[in-house]
C-alpha cells in the first residue's frame, strides 16, 4: 500500500497521492494480499470444520493441504478467491479512503500556521 502510494506520487511528480487515489491503492492492495492468502484461508476454514467430505478428520494444516490437493487438485486451495478479493478490495478502497481524508484533514487542522 505504502510503496503503491510512494510510487505513484513520483510517476506523477507530487509529494503523496490525493485521498481518492489512496483509497485506489489500498484497493488494489487489499485485491493482491486476498488471492495470494486465499489458499491459507481455505486451508484455515476446513481446519475448523475439521473432516474432510468423507467424514474423515484432519490432522492439521499440512494435512489438510496435502489431502486438498490430492483429492480436489491445487486450484481446490483457490475456492471463493473472486468473492474475496472483491469484498476485500472494497473493504480497502473504503478504509483507505477515509483514513486518508482522516489524516489530510487531521494533518491540515494540527498544522495550519504551523512552520516545520
Amino acid at each position: 500500500y505504502e510503496k503503491m502510494k510512494s510510487s505513484w506520487a513520483v510517476y506523477q511528480n507530487i509529494p503523496q497521492v490525493n485521498p481518492v487515489q489512496a483509497a485506489l491503492c489500498g484497493s488494489i492492495s487489499g485485491a493482491i494480499a486476498a488471492a495470494a492468502t486465499t489458499p491459507l484461508d481455505v486451508i484455515k476454514t476446513r481446519i475448523m470444520i475439521g473432516v474432510d467430505g468423507h467424514g474423515v478428520p484432519y490432522s492439521g494444516a499440512m494435512d489438510v493441504a496435502r489431502r486438498t490437493v490430492a483429492e480436489e487438485g491445487s486450484m481446490a486451495l483457490f475456492k471463493g478467491v473472486g468473492p474475496r478479493v472483491l469484498w476485500i478490495s472494497l473493504g480497502g478502497f473504503v478504509f483507505f479512503g477515509a483514513y486518508e481524508e482522516c489524516r489530510a484533514v487531521t494533518m491540515k487542522t494540527t498544522f495550519s500556521g504551523c512552520e516545520y
